[in-house]
């Protein structure tokens, strides 16, 4: 489903600055995969979904995304197939714009047929309202409000729908809840959950918390030095601790996991 061959970034080449932030790295996600990836600091994390989301090209290797090589096509094209979410709440979203307008862009863009001004119908309409139902945060009554009232949880909600309003073949997580409050993070994450698996859609989840890691999704990867050093998945997932995987990484690198927001994440 998607496929990155060999893939490596240096920012900055040549310069007192320069930073490889990806070393030939290599991953397979199968269809329906939920693979949740942790690291330091610089390990490359949000690296890898910038180069998979196309902010940037990469200087070495191949993306492939169901079968297709995208590893030169342009970000906005890859937005079409390719969701994404974001830590911060206020991205991904027009402030500005309505609850019903916001959803009819996302629509318009990732709805396969469908010209990027072409009008919304009241059949639209009521198909963005029962999805904002689903959400169960009252926002179907509230269409024409602008996202800009919205608390950071119904902002983060709403672009989670909007993500996936036409299922994408692939989505982006981006410590999507790490801005939120405890309450409300447990709430997205659940919508998270739900929606990928309503949709059987395959996920790339980058998150700070070590004991998510291991319970959301499918895959728990680890990264350091813009390499993937560890991929646990079915039984030898099921049986590990926070404890195993500091072990594994001190195994893998040589070195303790010394990252404070990752050790002391609940």
């Amino acid at each position: 489903m998607l496929r990155l061959n060999n893939i490596s970034k240096t920012f900055n080449p040549g310069t007192v600055n320069e930073k490889k932030a990806l070393t030939e790295l290599s991953l397979h996600l199968a269809p329906g995969d939920f693979a949740a990836i942790i690291g330091s600091n610089g390990a490359g994390k949000s690296t890898l979904l910038n180069a998979v989301a196309g902010s940037f090209y990469v200087d070495e290797g191949s993306i492939i995304l169901d079968g297709q090589d995208i590893t030169f096509t342009p970000d906005h094209k890859r937005s079409k197939v390719v969701g994404r979410l974001f830590q911060d709440p206020l991205r991904g979203t027009a402030p500005s714009m309505t609850i019903e307008e916001n959803l009819a862009l996302a629509y318009l863009r990732s709805a396969h047929g469908k010209a990027p001004f072409s009008r919304i119908t009241k059949k639209d309409k009521e198909f963005f309202a029962e999805r904002l139902k689903l959400l169960g945060m009252g926002l179907e009554d509230r269409m024409r409000q602008p996202v800009g009232l919205l608390s950071g949880g119904q902002r983060q909600a709403l672009t989670l729908l909007m993500a996936t309003l036409v299922t994408p073949r692939l989505l982006l997580l981006d410590e999507h809840t790490a801005a939120l409050d405890p309450g409300t993070a447990e709430k997205v994450l659940e919508l998270t959950r739900a929606i990928i698996a309503e949709n059987h859609i395959t996920c790339l989840m980058v998150t700070h918390n070590m004991r998510q890691a291991l319970e959301l999704g499918s895959r728990t990867l680890m990264m350091a030095d813009g390499r993937v050093v560890l991929d646990v998945s079915g039984q030898e997932r099921a049986g590990m601790t926070v404890d195993d995987l500091l072990r594994r990484f001190r195994a893998g690198t040589g070195r303790d996991l010394d990252n404070d927001r990752i050790l002391l994440s609940d």
